[in-house]
């Protein structure tokens, strides 16, 4: 793996990124033409930026709603003891409803991010999934009505 050290990310490697973070199944080709460099050099860029750990994966955004999943929360939820937090974490992060999970300071310990298909499904996950967890002392659930902006890298 490159570290930091070793290497230090240009102009150009930050075009290749946004490239990719338009459409990541981009081509080399495609890209070169994009930031004005030869094919061979854009690739050695993005394995570069692969071993540095900057690129983490490649993925798919699937269309929520034609798999069924109509309903997006968001969770918050507190812990009542420090010694049930790792229970807690092991456990939440089982649950296939649960596409996010991000500890915080402030009033919650926690929010959830959970995709699931209807408010039905809703009152299962948190009747019988989360308030089962050992120390989910209370939770606040909130309904996404609509998304404005949604994107997973900045």
């Amino acid at each position: 793996m490159i570290s930091k050290e070793e290497w230090d990310m240009d102009i150009i490697d930050a075009k290749i990124l946004e490239a990719l973070k338009h459409n990541g199944r981009s081509t080399a080709s495609e890209i070169s033409k994009k930031v004005n460099l030869s094919i061979p050099a854009v690739s050695e860029r993005i394995k570069k930026l692969e071993e540095a750990n900057v690129i983490e994966q490649y993925t798919v955004k699937i269309n929520r709603e034609k798999m069924g999943y109509k309903l997006l929360a968001i969770i918050f939820v507190n812990i009542d003891h420090a010694a049930n937090i790792q229970h807690f974490r092991k456990s939440i992060i089982q649950l296939s409803e649960v596409i996010e999970c991000h500890h915080l300071a402030g009033a919650y310990d926690y929010m959830l991010k959970v995709l699931i298909e209807d408010t039905g499904k809703l009152e299962i996950f948190l009747s019988e999934k989360l308030k089962s967890i050992q120390g989910v002392q209370k939770s606040n659930t909130l309904i996404v009505l609509s998304t404005l902006k949604e994107i997973s890298n900045r």
